[in-house]
C-alpha cells in the first residue's frame, strides 16, 4: 500500500532552525487521510526580506505563535515510523534536524525520500524538476511556497509517479526508480 507523509517547511531566513511554517499531508493508498498546517515562531525573530517575498509570512504573523518545541508533542506522532517525502528533501530534513537539535528534542524514527530525485527518474525529459514545473506537467495547480499547498503538491507527485511506474508502495516506487529510502 502506498503509505507516506509529505512535509514542507518555510523558513524566516537562511538558517535551517528558522522554520516559520510547517505542513504535513499523510497519504494511504492514494488518498489523503490527514493533513495539518501551522505557523511557527522561530527561535530568533529575524526575517529575511527575500524569504518574506517568497512565502509571504511576516514576523507579525508568527509573533504570538508557538515555537517548534511547544508543537513537537503534536507533530511527532504524525512523523514517527513514517516514510517522509519532500520536494528537495535535503532542505526539509535539514530544517527538521536543526529544529530538533536547537530544542534538544528526540528525533522520530523515520525514513525519507525526495520527490526531486523521484521526478528526475520518472520524468527525465522535463526542462527542470522544480516543484511548480513537475506539478504543472502533471496538471496540478497550487500556491507555490505556501507550506500546505507545497506538501499537497509533493504528495500528488508521489502518487502520480507510483502510478506511472506501476508501484503499489513506496518501497516499490523506490525500487522502480533505483533510489533508496534514507534514514532521518
Amino acid at each position: 500500500m502506498l503509505d507516506f507523509t509529505a512535509i514542507d517547511f518555510e523558513t524566516a531566513n537562511k538558517y535551517y532552525n528558522s522554520a516559520c511554517s510547517l505542513a504535513a499531508v499523510s497519504v494511504r493508498d492514494y488518498e489523503t487521510v490527514r493533513e495539518g498546517y501551522t505557523l511557527i515562531r522561530p527561535p530568533y525573530m529575524s526575517f529575511s526580506p527575500d524569504n518574506i517575498r517568497i512565502h509571504g509570512i511576516t514576523p507579525d504573523q508568527v509573533r504570538d505563535k508557538p515555537k517548534f518545541d511547544a508543537l513537537w508533542d503534536r507533530v511527532r506522532p504524525h512523523l514517527e515510523g513514517r516514510i517522509l517525502v519532500a520536494h528537495y528533501a535535503v532542505f526539509d530534513t535539514r530544517v527538521l534536524r536543526s529544529l530538533l537539535k536547537t530544542y534538544e528534542l528526540e528525533p522520530p524514527r523515520a525514513t525519507y525520500a525526495c520527490t526531486v530525485e523521484i521526478s528526475r527518474k520518472v520524468w527525465p525529459d522535463l526542462p527542470n524538476h522544480k516543484l511548480d514545473t513537475v506539478a504543472g506537467f502533471l496538471g496540478y495547480s497550487f500556491r507555490h511556497h505556501q507550506a500546505l499547498d507545497d506538501a499537497r503538491a509533493c504528495a500528488f507527485i508521489v502518487c502520480e509517479a507510483a502510478k506511472h511506474v506501476g508501484a503499489s508502495s513506496m518501497e516499490e516506487l523506490m525500487a522502480a526508480t533505483g533510489l533508496s529510502l534514507k534514514t532521518l
